[in-house]
């Protein structure tokens, strides 16, 4: 489905109810939560969740939506591609479905634009979830490097060096991240057949990501006080992508009445890849808490 936000058509789709005939008696409808997923990126697309985030529909209803310039969305002019622009998108998309206090997840890019979306419009969401990601660009870079090091041998350290230190976003650097670096983000093996379901626009990527642009240079940490609902941060201890470290710095400037914070050891980028049980479990329980 695609539903025209800010001058560009954006696609989304829903999985689960929004009203539900409850479990208890009298039986009534009950309104679902709407729990609305963020992807990664940028330059891929939802499809990165599915499967495995059908789990959570036991509890709330999904909806999973493409950002500008990715998978089945419009791309419009890439000077559209800044995070004011994609948090602005999320707002104003809400808006337009009539999603009141959405709970917004965003992992690792995804993250990012949930927060710059909780900080523009600190009283839309109900709750936040952001999962391996970073508040500022340059964070822990050394430590990423290490990481992929330590995980993919030489040529995978060398690779994140060529990437995160020296900045380059050739089509052939991207190619080799795909093909040596993309494995490493979890510890359990990827599904084989994910990349060729996912919608690639490497563009975004590279414009994201070139010399000058924004995400070599975004700095949100002292901001995070603006954010204003109840949020679950969460990451694995071995992510190589988005370091643990980046995680523990976003907790750190949360209201301390408003944080639900975990770290997962043996576990990689996204949470989900690795430990699905032990992901929903805290989406469940984050989700049930009062606000």
């Amino acid at each position: 489905m695609h539903i025209l936000v800010n001058g560009v058509k954006l696609y989304f789709d829903v999985e689960g109810a929004g009203l539900r005939v409850n479990s208890g008696s009298p039986q009534v409808m009950q309104d679902m939560p709407t729990l609305l997923l963020l992807h990664g990126g940028p330059g891929v697309d939802h499809t990165i969740y599915k499967p495995a985030f059908a789990a959570c529909t036991e509890f709330a209803q999904l909806i999973y939506l493409d950002h500008r310039g990715n998978g089945r969305s419009e791309y419009g002019p890439r000077e559209s591609w800044t995070l004011a622009q994609w948090a602005e998108d999320v707002k104003v998309f809400c808006d337009a479905l009539g999603i009141v206090k959405p709970i917004v997840y965003g992992a690792s890019f995804g993250g990012m634009v949930a927060m710059a979306y909780a900080i523009a419009y600190p009283t839309h969401p109900g709750k936040l979830v952001l999962v391996s990601t970073s508040a500022q660009a340059t964070a822990h870079t050394q430590a990423k490097v290490d990481m992929f090091r330590r995980l993919g041998g030489d040529a995978a350290g060398d690779l994140a060096h060529r990437r995160f230190i020296e900045g380059e976003t050739s089509d052939e650097v991207l190619a080799a991240w795909l093909k040596i670096a993309v494995p490493l983000y979890t510890r359990v093996p990827g599904d084989p057949l994910a990349m060729g379901r996912i919608k690639l626009n490497r563009e975004a990527t590279s414009w994201f990501n070139r010399a000058g642009g924004e995400g070599r240079s975004f700095d949100m940490l002292s901001q995070l006080g603006n954010i204003s609902c109840p949020t679950l941060v969460m990451g694995g201890v071995d992510d190589p992508m988005l370091p643990i470290e980046c995680q523990r710095d976003i907790a750190a400037t949360i209201a301390p009445n408003l944080l639900t914070y975990r770290e997962f050891e043996h576990c990689g980028h996204g949470v989900m890849p690795d430990l699905p049980e032990l992901m929903v479990k805290a989406l469940r329980e984050f989700v049930a808490i009062p606000t």
